[in-house]
């Protein structure tokens, strides 16, 4: 069998952008990219905000049109799954996939990029209908036809996929609920300050939140009709949309014997545990992109994207750049937040505005240096920080406090 070119497990944004890089500089060997959706590679935040609320298709998420791939001579492989792959070495990079309908591919490199699966609730009656997850196309695509009935929603997680449709849903009319067991929204995301914000914006557009509340079962016969709380209450609903977190698909790595972590550990190179091996996207677990401490997962496109590059690099033995600064956005109605850097391990925070205006910025501080920044319809606040961040620079917390005076010119001055 043929053992040549590179095969990408994982029709996802890493996995094209690992196809495209390989192009880019140069790589003429075979490129198989192999998918378990029956769709190509398209975008996945826009399903909570711009698909849900109508205001796209599925056709304007595709990151390429059809004919790129094979102009590109790139073998895409829909409605696949590997269902083991055979390393010739233990510790080398060349072997043969498996597929679950028997088909063997052979290759010399190897690219995981496979993502991860929406947390399912464990709880009786979550499985009826009605109770819906938001991780692919056709999950949104469901969802959107179910909200356009639905008069009363359950949204379980108050973290940024279940605020992103909960606004989506408010702003078609619907009574939206948000529960949650954390004591705030966003919890492992953002500062108490943002959090009490996004709780007092959308209780002022008319969704309930819910905190420190658990669940006991979903009420229905076949269908979703409400939602039991621990406390006894019964919240009346005729859809209940989950949103509680990603798991990071760590089976195929688990096989060749990789180290897991939360994710594929891979090293700042996007390299696995086998260097011959590389995996990139939301599976994986990294060494923090700044300052190269820790492991840290990211789950958002700039990572992806950034970490694609690299390893496309690396499977071609070269070096590449690896300092980025990663960024993530949320679109929650007319509310927009944009978050430049990583504020794990931030000591002090720093309000520049007013929240309850919706147009202010935090800016988060680690031993007295900026390590980020969540700016709320504030643009050009988190185009300062994110361009500050990415030359290794810091602004004195008691001078960005003044939000009179706007951060690029304080950043001049210092």
């Amino acid at each position: 069998m043929d053992r040549s070119g590179t095969l990408i497990v994982g029709a996802s944004q890493a996995g094209l952008q690992i196809a495209t890089s390989l192009r880019d500089l140069g790589d003429d060997e075979p490129i198989v990219l192999v998918g378990s959706e029956k769709r190509a590679p398209y975008q996945r935040p826009p399903l909570s905000k711009a698909y849900l609320s109508g205001k796209a298709t599925a056709d304007s998420l595709a990151f390429r049109q059809p004919e790129w791939y094979a102009e590109n001579r790139i073998d895409l492989r829909l409605s696949t799954k590997i269902e083991r792959i055979e390393l010739d070495d233990p510790q080398g990079g060349a072997g043969v996939a498996v597929t679950h309908a028997g088909e063997k591919i052979g290759f010399a490199r190897l690219a995981l990029t496979v993502g991860g699966r929406a947390r399912r609730l464990r709880l009786p009656g979550a499985d009826l209908e009605g109770v819906c997850y938001l991780r692919h196309l056709r999950n949104a695509h469901e969802l959107r036809d179910r909200l356009a009935t639905a008069e009363q929603v359950v949204v379980v997680g108050g973290g940024f996929i279940g605020l992103e449709a909960a606004a989506a849903a408010r702003a078609a009319g619907k009574d939206v609920t948000v529960v949650d067991v954390a004591d705030r929204l966003l919890g492992r995301a953002v500062a108490p300050v943002v959090s009490e914000f996004y709780r007092r914006a959308h209780e002022r557009r008319g969704t309930r939140i819910l905190l420190q509340t658990a669940l006991e079962r979903i009420e229905g016969a076949s269908a979703v009709s409400g939602v039991r709380l621990a406390d006894g209450r019964l919240l009346a609903a005729d859809l209940v949309l989950v949103g509680i977190g990603l798991e990071p698909r760590t089976e195929l790595a688990g096989q060749l014997g990789l180290e897991i972590d939360h994710g594929i550990v891979v090293d700042a190179a996007a390299r696995t545990s086998n260097r011959a091996i590389v995996a990139a996207g939301d599976c994986t677990t990294l060494p923090h992109p700044l300052t190269g401490e820790g492991r840290v997962r990211i789950e958002s496109v700039q990572n992806a994207i950034a970490q694609a590059q690299v390893a496309a690099a690396s499977l071609l033995g070269r070096e590449a750049e690896v300092r980025a600064v990663p960024w993530f956005w949320s679109d929650q109605g007319d509310i927009k937040l944009q978050i430049a850097g990583l504020s794990n391990g931030y000591d002090q925070v720093v309000v520049r505005g007013e929240p309850d205006t919706e147009q202010f910025s935090v800016l988060y501080y680690a031993a007295g240096r900026l390590i980020a920044v969540d700016a709320v319809n504030t643009p050009r606040d988190y185009m300062a920080i994110r361009k500050l961040l990415g030359e290794g620079r810091s602004i004195p917390a008691e001078l960005s406090v003044d939000a009179g005076r706007p951060l690029k010119e304080l950043i001049s001055a210092t």
